[in-house]
């Protein structure tokens, strides 16, 4: 999710970067290599520029970057074209540009964007690509600047209850930039400067330069302060729980490298984590390397387990067996396996004994000397549902090969998620092979193909938030702001101003929130519990959004702005969060449709009119700004022993600009050199090795986070006696979508039920509930209820339903504040507590349900149109 570059990757002697594909006119400035694959010194590439100067046909100018070797799917097959591309093929017609979904070349006819081709270096082009396509002219697209009626006559604060329910008057751009800077000046004035929420957050067009989730922070530093927030949604427990256990980050860290695995590995076990699926996108532009990882497993004949409550499809691609716990049971599953290790004397105690400390204190809970309960595989197998033989027998084949525990974050995405990280790397610890070929443990597997091997590449910068403060790019790590609260509170602090919140150690004093601002994020998808959300949102006097098309967000907001997706504008990007294995140029496609503008031309016009427009756009250009970082990068390369072409050469050859991985980076090994030199190598934490035990935690005294990885009943699951309701919800990521986005284009055809989000059920709970295959059902519970189309499947465990999160919220009444939701937004179901106080994460993954068939009349589904309108 952030820049990365594995320390461990070096590069001798001078090598030039070198654009993907070959091209010998050099009006296009391209080459041709005379040995294809191979490298060309500097003094040729310097020659080549002369020559193409002086308009010599052939002039080598760029290397290529790929083999000759076609790149393969996980199945071996030569990957399909997405948006009817042609596959392995260069695509010399389309404009370079790139996306969450991977590289691709826009064809573009009289003006109009007609289809995406994959990039044909892209090993597993996303099906996904046609939806990206459509976002550009979807019916949901926004396409002037309207502001809420009631708002706009009556002033801020006015008629809450009728957010979301359309009535929105077009106004002028001028109008529009006059109404955002006066309510900032007038929420700060008379609330202070903590009362702007700076609430950009999620999945933002990838880009150095149009990143609007750092331009809004930029425009707000430079015009007063706000209140920020910390963390993320995906990791919200890992992050802060595992620099007290392992010293660092972690799940946005490279993992071993799929090639040592396949190599090495033994017993490969996907413990929540699908590649398969996740991999399709990431943060930057994707580069699908999973696939050819879990290729080279499947022709080692590595040996798969998938513990999920769903089979996956990476399950399925390895021929892995599957064990489906009941969810939520993560931890005591992982304890009734480590008892067995330890009491059948099959853990590493030199190991524990080097590299880890507390496992002394850990010990009595494991053998139930502090609470009396034994965490032995039969008390596990009364929790998590799979037998006490399969949990022993685990136990023994985990330590008898070369074991890799690949955890996904989605386990802990529930009540006392800081538990399950914790749990396996104790379980890691105990197997001993952390730090081996093939072992250890491995925390990105699932997400944006972590486990490619890292290139030998500079780093590209990014446009900072004028905060003073360096994070890399990376918006949700700044630390600027007047106050700043974890992520996934923000409901909390709008409902509860002036409490004082436990957050990893210290205090937090709730700031008065009156005005939240969101640019590139959908927080009426990725916030959980929508009806508390709702009524919490009756205290903002404004909430501004600028959004490409009518999601939730934005038809609940005051003042929508409509801006331009990332191929009506120019950018720049690395290919691969773990790889980055190129440069992309992100090209401008079309113009802007509509009235949309670019977030950073909306910010500069704000900052202008308080003041500070020079200063925001440093008074340079949209293209001057690329070429400034490029050449900073460019700079950086040398040092590296590299020479990347001028910048007006990378940007006219319409190729990706790759760079060179080492045999060191293909066979990585994650803490290999600690587990050399553990003191030389020192971990992060207080002691430098694996903390089994936190003593800082101890003296926290949370009565929800324990000093060592614990099991404690959460909130709610299904199984339990005193469950309210029988069917546990898994909110998985969807398989068509980035979260929210793409939910509004075509692609929704591919997936739908019944005209609504598929809900997944077991044909046993199916028959029980006298259900079949494609009704219109409600799912509902304490919290909420929304329709769902019925999808009947032995792909999902009994007990369970499959919901995927991010699913546009269709409100029926909006001023029903248990209204029923009509296209099926997972989060009206799930809980809004907290993991806990260490991490206070975000538990979307925690909720139970019951499901039964509608009957009444169906409401239309309207999200996916224009709102109610006028002006």
């Amino acid at each position: 999710m952030m820049d990365r570059l594995n320390e461990r990757e070096g590069c001798t002697g001078m090598e030039d970067a070198r654009v993907d594909g070959m091209q010998t006119t050099p009006e296009k400035a391209a080459m041709t290599d005379a040995q294809a694959g191979g490298r060309l010194s500097r003094r040729r590439f310097i020659e080549g520029q002369v020559l193409a100067s002086l308009g010599v046909a052939g002039a080598p100018i760029l290397a290529r970057a790929a083999g000759k070797d076609s790149p393969k799917s996980a199945s071996g097959e030569e990957p399909a074209a997405a948006a009817g591309g042609k596959g392995g093929k260069d695509v010399q017609e389309g404009i370079l540009s790139g996306c969450h979904w991977g590289a691709f070349y826009g064809i573009v006819k009289d003006g109009r964007a007609v289809e995406f081709r994959p990039w044909s270096g892209d090993p597993a082009p996303s099906p996904q690509l046609p939806g990206v396509l459509d976002s550009l002219y979807s019916p949901s697209r926004i396409r002037y600047p309207m502001v809420h009626r009631a708002w706009l006559e009556k002033g801020p604060g006015a008629d809450p209850d009728g957010r979301g329910s359309g009535d929105f008057v077009r106004v002028s751009w001028d109008k529009a930039i006059e109404l955002v800077a006066d309510e900032l000046v007038r929420v700060r004035k008379k609330y202070g400067q903590q009362a702007v929420f700076a609430g950009s957050y999620g999945w933002k067009s990838p880009g150095r330069i149009h990143n609007c989730q750092t331009l809004l922070r930029r425009m707000l530093n430079l015009t007063g302060s706000y209140t920020n927030s910390s963390g993320d949604y995906s990791t919200g427990a890992a992050q802060v729980i595992l620099p007290y256990v392992s010293g660092s980050l972690e799940v946005y860290e490279q993992c071993t490298s799929w090639e040592n695995l396949a190599k090495h590995c033994q017993l490969m076990v996907f413990w929540g984590c699908n590649p398969l699926n996740n991999s399709q996108i990431s943060w930057q532009v994707a580069d699908h390397g999973a696939w050819p990882g879990v290729a080279a497993m499947k022709k080692a004949g590595t040996k798969v387990i998938s513990i999920d409550p769903i089979l996956t499809e990476t399950c399925k691609e390895l021929n892995g067996e599957w064990i489906a716990p009941r969810p939520q049971t993560d931890v005591p599953m992982m304890l009734g396996i480590a008892h067995t290790l330890y009491t059948e004397k099959l853990h590493d105690q030199a190991f524990l004994d080097r590299y880890t400390t507390g496992f002394d204190r850990f010990l009595p809970y494991l053998l139930g000397k502090t609470d009396g309960t034994p965490k032995t595989a039969e008390w596990a197998a009364g929790i998590c549902g799979v037998p006490a033989q399969t949990l022993r027998d685990l136990a023994r084949r985990f330590a008898a090969n070369r074991t890799m525990l690949a955890l996904g974050y989605s386990t802990q995405r529930q009540h006392h998620g800081e538990q399950v990280h914790w749990m396996l790397i104790t379980l890691a610890a105990m197997l001993g092979q952390i730090g081996l070929p093939g072992g250890g443990y491995g925390l990105s597997y699932h997400y944006a193909s972590g486990g490619a091997p890292a290139a030998t590449t500079p780093i590209l910068k990014a446009i900072d938030d004028a905060s003073g403060q360096a994070n890399g790019g990376a918006a949700w790590l700044t630390q600027s702001g007047a106050v700043s609260i974890p992520v996934s509170r923000l409901v909390e602090t709008l409902l509860n101003p002036g409490k004082v919140m436990q957050f990893n150690g210290h205090e937090i004093k709730l700031p008065l929130i009156k005005l939240a601002y969101w640019a590139g994020g959908n927080p009426f998808s990725h916030q959980q519990d929508r009806n508390e959300m709702r009524r919490a949102w009756r205290n903002l006097d404004t909430f501004i959004v600028h959004d490409v098309q009518w999601t939730a967000s934005a038809r609940h907001a005051d003042i929508v702005l409509p801006a331009t997706t990332s191929y009506e504008r120019n950018d720049i990007e690395q290919m691969g969060d773990y790889a980055q294995s190129h440069i992309v140029a992100m090209k401008k496609l079309v113009e802007p449709v509509f009235e949309a503008r670019s977030d950073f031309d909306i910010f500069a016009a704000i900052a202008a009119r308080l003041g500070k427009g020079e200063e925001f756009t440093a008074g340079l250009t949209e293209m001057e700004w690329i070429r400034n970082l490029y050449e900073a990068a460019k700079i950086e390369s040398r040092a590296k022993g590299m020479e990347m072409p001028v910048f007006d050469v990378f940007w006219k050859s319409n190729r990706p600009l790759a760079f060179p991985i080492s045999a060191e980076a293909r066979d990585f090994v994650r803490h290999a050199d600690f587990r050399a030199d553990p003191l030389l190598n020192a971990l992060g934490t207080a002691s430098g090795k694996f903390e089994l035990y936190s003593r800082t935690i101890e003296k926290y005294g949370y009565d929800d986070c324990p000093p060592h990885a614990t099991w404690m009943e959460p909130l709610e699951r299904a199984g339990r006696s005193d469950s309210r309701y029988p069917l546990h919800i898994v909110s998985n990521h969807p398989q068509m979508r980035l979260h929210s986005q793409l939910c509004g284009t075509i692609n929704r055809n591919s997936y739908e039920v019944a005209g609504r989000e598929p809900c997944w059920m077991n044909p046993q709970d199916a028959k029980a509930r006298g259900l079949k295959d494609g009704d219109v059902v409600r799912v509902f519970n304490q919290r909420g209820q929304i329709l769902a189309g019925l999808k009947v499947t032995d792909e999902i465990m009994p007990g369970a339903i499959r919901i995927n999160e991010g699913g546009w919220y269709d409100p029926v009444n909006s001023r029903d504040p248990n209204t029923l939701c009509a296209w099926g937004d997972v989060n009206v179901l799930t809980t809004g507590v907290a993991t806990s106080k260490l991490a206070q994460g975000n538990c979307g993954h925690t909720a139970v349900a019951e499901v039964e068939r509608f009957r009444g009349s169906l409401p239309p589904v309207m999200v996916f149109s224009q709102p109610k309108a006028r002006g």
